[in-house]
C-alpha cells in the first residue's frame, strides 16, 4: 500500500516538472501541420498517465507537434484491447494501424523513434 502511495505521488511529480519544462513544439505550416496529422490519424498510443516511459513518449509528441489519440489502460476496454490484440499487458505502446493488420510497438524508445523517422522530415518554420 505505501509503495503505491509513493509511486503514485512520484508519477505525478514528474508529471508536474515534465509539464514545467515541456519542449516547444515543431511550427509548421498549415498545410504541413494537417499532412502531420493525416499520418497520426491511424495511431494510437497505449498509456498509464504517471509512468515515466509513457511520459517520455508524450514529451516526444509534444516535441513533433503530433497529435496521437491517448488511450489509458486504467481504463478496461484498453486494457483488454491491448492485451487481446498487442500481446501483452505493457505500456507505452504504440499501436499503427487498424484492425488485424495493426502493429504494436512497445519501449518508448522505439516508439519515439518512429515517430521522429514519421514526422521529423515534415518541413519546420
Amino acid at each position: 500500500m505505501l509503495l503505491k502511495v509513493l509511486r503514485n505521488g512520484l508519477g505525478l511529480i514528474f508529471v508536474f516538472v515534465s509539464w514545467l519544462t515541456n519542449p516547444k513544439p515543431m511550427k509548421r505550416s498549415e498545410a504541413d501541420q494537417a499532412a502531420v496529422q493525416a499520418k497520426a490519424k491511424d495511431l494510437a498510443l497505449y498509456q498509464l498517465y504517471a509512468c515515466p516511459f509513457c511520459l517520455k513518449t508524450r514529451r516526444a509528441m509534444h516535441r513533433l507537434n503530433v497529435d496521437i489519440e491517448r488511450r489509458d489502460i486504467k481504463h478496461l476496454q484498453n486494457r483488454e484491447a491491448l492485451e487481446t490484440q498487442g500481446g501483452r499487458v505493457k505500456v507505452p505502446c504504440l499501436r499503427i494501424g487498424e484492425g488485424e493488420n495493426a502493429q504494436w510497438l512497445y519501449e518508448s524508445s522505439d516508439i519515439i523513434q518512429y515517430l521522429n523517422g514519421l514526422f521529423s522530415k515534415q518541413k519546420s518554420i
